[in-house]
């Protein structure tokens, strides 16, 4: 059967359309990706930097100044957050270098629990990992929503027995928070993924909306990743608790 001109006109533009919509998609992919990239790796750097620092190490965690730079970037994600469409696109980009910038500080402190070699394997063993579970998030046809609820209930279990733990200083609860930790991460990775995709084919973002939209969804995946690593790190890092 023949189609009219009407009919082929909508296919053709319907095909159209999912093409710019596919290509728009991949762009902001590509955006968020460089984003968390890009954090890790100044994370990385700055990390390395302080920790090879003994002068940098004493001011820093010789003093009280530890306890604001481990709780700076709790504070900068904070309003980042509450505050994302009342923030310019500048500041929102210099709030999230400033947040992996604190956390860099932070994790120089692992350099002294743990060998280089230690590090270095699991963060590769991490980067596999995230890199399966986001591939896996991106492409299921099986929707994720249902993770939601209980992956955030896991995560809160994780910070409270985190900082009851801080307190008994048990090894075996520990070793649970952190297997548990794994899971949640991981399942957080690919909900996370796909939220990020299905949020951008809904509403198609443009602009200085899409660049900050492209860096708090950076932060999430950023978030995942460093917990995860942690996670790995206390598990096969080797270090002495």
């Amino acid at each position: 059967m023949a189609l009219n001109a009407d009919t082929r006109y909508s296919t053709s533009a319907s095909r159209v359309d999912a093409a710019e919509l596919d290509a728009g998609l991949r762009k902001y992919m590509l955006g968020v990706y460089n984003y968390m990239a890009s954090g890790l790796l100044v994370s990385a750097v700055v990390s390395l930097l302080v920790a090879n620092s003994e002068t940098a190490m004493q001011t820093i965690f010789g003093s009280g100044l530890g306890i604001v730079v481990m709780l700076a970037p709790i504070g900068i994600l904070m309003v980042m957050s509450f505050a994302q469409n009342k923030l310019s696109t500048p500041m929102i980009q210099g709030l999230y270098w400033a947040m992996v910038t604190m956390f860099g500080i932070s994790f120089s402190t692992i350099f002294f629990r743990y060998g280089l070699g230690d590090i270095v394997r699991v963060f590769f063993i991490t980067s596999a990992a995230f890199a399966g579970l986001s591939l896996f998030g991106y492409t299921t046809k099986k929707s994720l929503s249902g993770w939601g609820s209980f992956l955030v209930m896991g995560l809160i279990g994780i910070v409270i027995a985190s900082v009851v733990n801080m307190f008994i200083g048990s090894s075996m609860m520990q070793f649970v928070i952190s297997v548990l930790g794994v899971v949640i991460f991981a399942g957080l990775t690919a909900y996370d993924t796909q939220r990020i995709k299905t949020t951008y084919i809904a509403h198609r973002m443009q602009g200085d909306v899409a660049v900050r939209s492209a860096v708090m969804d950076a932060v999430g995946l950023y978030l995942n990743f460093v917990n995860l690593f942690m996670m790995l790190l206390h598990l096969f890092g080797g270090g002495d608790d």
